[in-house]
């Protein structure tokens, strides 16, 4: 993984969780790779990872059953869909309208654009 400088590496470590969770790596009550297996995976130091499981588990996106691991928390999918959407209409499409209206472009080209975008 390749990390950037705008947000610390435990921050961005727990958002790919999250897209993990997201795009169906890990369900409900699935097992998730430990703190050790993840930082050895993304080559940090463990107690970076440590910061990004506790990230995770004070927002209840993952529980702890001591002795076996950290478990996707039920309904954490629908918990991250939920604030990423939230986030996303209140830091994103502001500047998004914004830059539109500045550069004339309208809804009706975005949505043209939308609709035929390979995502």
């Amino acid at each position: 993984m390749t990390f950037t400088n705008d947000k610390a590496i435990y921050i961005q470590m727990a958002d790919r969780l999250c897209d993990e969770i997201l795009a169906g790596k890990y369900k409900d009550d699935d097992r998730i790779p430990s703190v050790r297996e993840y930082a050895v995976l993304l080559e940090v130091n463990t107690n970076t990872a440590v910061k990004a499981y506790d990230e995770l588990a004070r927002a209840e996106v993952i529980y702890n059953k001591r002795g076996l691991g950290y478990f996707v928390k039920p309904g954490a999918r629908e918990q991250i869909l939920a604030e990423r959407k939230r986030e996303f209409v209140e830091q994103h499409l502001p500047e998004m309208f914004r830059q539109m209206k500045l550069l004339g472009i309208k809804k009706e080209e975005v949505c043209n654009l939308f609709d035929t975008a390979n995502v």
